[in-house]
């Protein structure tokens, strides 16, 4: 009898069991191949916008994610320097064959967790509560809790023109019964697409037609324990190549689109807004002349590239006539054909903001089986979900992240209050908070809770404590650095300052744009210590009113709500709202008033039927 069962060994199933088994847990992966962990059907990078936080925030909470993302990486590159820190953040492109190799190592010597290859058909469910799964061969599987991370596998079909066949992705077998098993089990499923575009032979390509984008110079990471001689030099870090698609591009895609299995009837499912594939552009944005499209390297071990931007569901003869028409690809071969993937998905209305599922205790489910997109919305979840599974075993309460600590907070109470209709990818607009929420302090926002889970040692904490001393020196240094008015001054010359009306010390001075540390004291100071001072100085007064806002939500986010309340009852609320709120279960105040179609006046009506002294005979 294991503690947690997690199916699946996607970028969901590998935090899932890693967090089980880091706390101490007795835990079971259950993969159809380990050497595929981790695998990386679609674009083979880390990060980016508003995932690359996640990352971040992985890594704070112990995750595998930002150690394999670092150690594998080809290339490192900071986005959104010019723009300020709320939306700053790192991306990586990978070498997708070493990523994988990496999670197989770790995985198979972590203590607590037992990998198991085998395919689950069903889940192995009594009277409203989870007891394990079953395998395709009999083998049994019993568990206290099961996390289901079945990915984009549940009753896939491979769609690529008018063709259909049923397959997961990079051929990989479906999952052919874990779908029904949900659907026995009380929960709804619906049908979303994804895609991915072709790969084609590098040394068939012609990079000198394109525009070269290399990485970031200095030293970058995800993770917190990695050093500079675990990642790639950036003298060394492979580049990727910027192309635009052409007139002719687009003319073959128009005569073709009704070859596309998106327009030929065949796709069911709601495909991604915000990484549609090329055919959809064409048709959504018919006004734009081109679309840029990255060529990157997908593996050191594999001569490919990988047509970032390119995503379609063509006819393979169709195909190729496309890629024939991209500059410096006249020539290329196509090593992979691309394809659009139809999937089950679970209705995440029906999650407990544990990630629990309301219908069957002790079941848990996350990634895109959730509805999500991308592997680092997968493995924010994943985690989530494998902590939460250990503290249902252990009979105690449920870690949940408010949307002011972590984006991982953010797109979990997106999906348990709104729900999705499409892949949900997460974007930093979606975060009220993101000014909290940066790549920089990731470890201060969660670094506590995962310590006092067992999630990190330590180690990690006294590092996190010396980088703080740090930076209260640098400040209090700072503080103490003071410059006379009307005169020349070594800190005005060495920051291009004009005399000072006024006298001034550092950290006034460091208010001012362009202003660092470094160049105020002179000399050569710890670059992550100076860089949390200067964002605490520079941002003082909206952090201060970010943390007031976020203060006022946490405190609605306290006052929970009873699981029997009957919402029908309440005769004050509106009609929209008792049906929202009975639909959705919100577990708190705050929970409720980000429902859709609930608004003030009906959280009004409900924080007064929270506090029977104040309703009088109402009760």
């Amino acid at each position: 009898m294991f503690d947690v069962l997690v199916i699946g060994a996607g970028h969901a199933g590998i935090e899932a069991a890693a967090a089980a088994a880091r706390m101490g847990a007795q835990t079971c992966l259950v993969t159809m191949s380990l050497d595929r962990a981790g695998s990386m059907p679609c674009n083979p990078s880390v990060g980016g916008p508003a995932k690359g936080i996640v990352v971040r925030e992985i890594d704070a909470m112990g995750g595998l994610m930002p150690r394999a993302a670092d150690e594998t990486a080809l290339q490192f590159k900071m986005l959104n320097t010019s723009k300020g820190p709320g939306v700053q953040c790192l991306r990586v492109q990978s070498d997708k064959l070493a990523y994988s190799r990496w999670m197989k190592e770790h995985l198979k010597s972590m203590e607590h967790l037992t990998v198991v290859e085998n395919r689950v058909e069903s889940l192995d469910i009594e009277d409203g509560v989870v007891r394990g799964a079953i395998c395709r061969d009999g083998t049994r599987l019993c568990a206290r809790t099961v996390v289901v991370t079945a990915g984009t596998y549940m009753q896939s079909v491979v769609l690529k023109g008018h063709t259909a066949v049923e397959s997961g992705p990079d051929g990989q077998p479906a999952s052919q019964g874990l779908s029904e098993s949900l659907r026995q089990a009380g929960l709804r499923t619906f049908r979303l697409k994804t895609g991915t575009p072709p790969r084609v032979k590098a040394d068939t390509v012609d990079l000198s037609r394109g525009q070269v984008q290399p990485g970031s110079a200095d030293f970058l990471h995800f993770s917190e324990d990695t050093r500079r001689e675990d990642v790639l030099a950036p003298e060394k870090q492979e580049t990727c190549t910027l192309i635009w698609t052409q007139p002719e591009t687009h003319r073959i895609i128009r005569e073709h689109l009704a070859d596309s299995a998106m327009y030929s009837g065949l796709v069911r499912g709601k495909g991604p807004r915000y990484c549609p594939s090329i055919e959809d552009k064409l048709v959504r944005f018919a006004d734009k002349e081109r679309h840029q499209l990255f060529l990157e390297p997908e593996s050191r071990d594999l001569d490919t590239l990988y047509i970032q931007g390119f995503s379609t569901s063509m006819p393979e003869d169709v195909q190729e006539e496309m890629v024939h028409s991209l500059p410096g690809l006249e020539h290329a071969v196509i090593e992979k054909y691309a394809y659009a993937i139809e999937y089950d998905a679970i209705d995440p209305l029906q999650l407990r903001p544990s990630l629990e599922t309301r219908q069957v205790k002790g079941l848990f489910t996350a990634g895109q089986v959730n509805g999500t997109s991308g592997y680092e919305e997968a493995a924010g979840q994943g985690l989530m979900a494998g902590i939460n599974a250990v503290l249902k075993v252990r009979n105690q309460e449920p870690l949940v992240l408010r949307r002011d600590e972590a984006y991982i907070g953010v797109m979990i109470d997106d999906l348990v209050t709104k729900g999705t209709g499409e892949p949900y990818r997460l974007l930093t607009s979606r975060a009220e908070y993101r000014l909290l929420l940066r790549h920089d302090n990731a470890q201060e926002r969660l670094s506590d809770k995962a310590f006092r889970l067992g999630l990190i040692d330590s180690a990690r904490m006294e590092k996190l404590a010396r980088r703080h001393e740090e930076t209260d020196a640098l400040r209090q240094e700072l503080k103490e650095l003071h410059i006379p008015p009307a005169c020349s001054h070594p800190v005005l010359e060495r920051t291009g300052l004009e005399p000072l009306r006024q006298g001034s010390d550092g950290l006034e001075l460091l208010k001012r744009p362009g202003v660092t540390v470094q160049g105020l004291l002179g000399r050569n100071v710890d670059p992550e210590a100076a860089a949390d001072l200067e964002i605490a100085v520079k941002y003082e007064g909206y952090i201060a009113k970010a943390r007031r806002d976020a203060d006022r939500l946490a405190a609605m986010d306290a006052r929970k709500i009873p699981e029997d309340m009957d919402f029908d009852a309440m005769s004050n609320l509106s009609l929209e709202a008792r049906q929202k709120l009975s639909a959705v279960r919100p577990e708190t105040l705050g929970q409720a008033s980000r429902i859709s179609g609930v608004n003030p006046a009906d959280i009004a009506v409900l924080a007064l039927w929270l506090e029977p002294e104040k309703r009088g005979d109402r009760t």
